[in-house]
């Protein structure tokens, strides 16, 4: 991952020298037996051909190799030098530095059970511990789900609770894939349902997240779900739900934007202009929307474009991009004016010929209109 600024290293370079050597002085605070000087020759071996994880592996083998070799006698040492816990939920990327201890519990402690929930559930208040969980949620399946259900329901900690659903996340970023919960999300359920008005909205970004990563693979569940959720919903769950949506939203499911209130449109006249029709890559396209209410009750209107991308071979991709909500009277009208900038990105390559740009609303398609792209 690379930092916005320029001037700063890519991010993976946090894990270097004076990464290795605030470790090794926090462990050997509290414990006399470490050979600091042998974990971090250990750790930074070779550490200018690794990416990051590699990296965070590298460190939590280097304690390894420097603890005690009794697992729970390294996990005590490990409790003893942690610093102390997160004061607020914006405090996220204090902690860092504990990442590798992460590792080490999910790398080294399955055999351990209890020692090492006991570890992640004190680690998880520094740094998340959301990847540490994923093995021991493989090897022991209801154990972890019962204990993570009780976590959240009764722990006063909001890291904690996040912990509880962040960790079990069927398509975490960088995590390890749960393919017992992604063939079946129902053990989630309770934690979710306990955690969907919880407090800090930390907690809550991360239910909506879970449900979100559980709808690329079983929509129509999390619909209902949400669509059971929004009886009697606050502000702040209606948020959840929103959130948890966004994909199936994006991709115009009709069900799930019933559930944000965005039914069928009717009776609408759609009219769509590109300008100009020769756009240079590096340069912008103006997109023109005029559209008009001929129906007789007003609507919600949520106004997305796709643009169908020229591939190489006649191939050809489409990504939808969001634009923005309306609502609009009987009779009534409205002119959106969008700039999309067609540049280069690391994730898309352009390539020259005819594009095609389509009006969404509420999921579905009206006007298109087209230009051609020059390299």
């Amino acid at each position: 991952m690379m930092s916005d600024d320029p001037n700063k290293k890519a991010f993976k370079y946090w894990f270097d020298a004076n990464a290795a050597r605030a470790l090794a002085e926090q462990i050997a605070g509290v414990y006399q037996g470490f050979n600091a000087r042998s974990f971090q020759r250990l750790a930074l071996k070779d550490l200018e051909s690794l990416e990051l994880l590699a990296r965070v592996e590298q460190f939590a083998a280097a304690m390894r190799e420097c603890l005690p070799q009794s697992i729970p006698k390294a996990l005590d040492i490990i409790l003893q030098s942690l610093p102390e816990p997160m004061k607020n939920c914006d405090a996220v990327a204090e902690g860092w530095l504990q990442w590798p201890l992460g590792y080490f519990v999910g790398a080294y402690g399955l055999d351990y059970y209890e020692e090492s929930i006991h570890a992640m559930t004190e680690l998880t208040q520094r740094f998340s511990a959301e990847f540490a969980i994923r093995p021991f949620a493989t090897r022991y399946t209801n154990r972890v789900y019962d204990d993570l259900l009780r976590l959240a329901q009764s722990h006063s900690s909001p890291h904690v609770r996040r912990w509880t659903c962040e960790g079990l996340r069927t398509r975490l970023p960088w995590g390890k894939r749960l393919k017992d919960l992604i063939r079946d999300p129902s053990p989630l359920w309770p934690i979710l349902e306990t955690l969907k008005d919880d407090p800090e909205l930390y907690v809550r970004r991360s239910v909506a997240n879970s449900l979100n990563d559980i709808s690329k693979d079983h929509p129509n569940p999390v619909i209902a779900r949400c669509n059971d959720w929004c009886k009697g919903a606050s502000e702040e769950r209606h948020w959840v739900i929103r959130h948890a949506l966004r994909t199936l939203v994006k991709d115009g499911d009709a069900a799930a934007l019933s559930v944000i209130g965005y039914r069928s449109p009717k009776g609408l006249d759609v009219r769509i202009q590109v300008s100009p029709k020769k756009v240079t890559v590096g340069d912008r396209f103006t997109l023109t929307v005029e559209i008009l209410n001929q129906h007789s009750r007003r609507q919600r209107l949520m106004i997305d474009y796709a643009i169908c991308f020229a591939r190489q071979g006649n191939h050809v991709g489409t990504k939808v991009f969001k634009g923005t909500t309306h609502l609009l009277e009987p009779g009534g009208s409205v002119t959106w004016v969008k700039q999309h900038p067609m540049k280069l990105t690391t994730v898309r390559r352009l390539y020259p010929g005819k594009h095609r740009v389509t009006v969404q609303i509420n999921g579905q398609s009206f006007a298109e209109s087209t230009f051609q792209l020059k390299v």
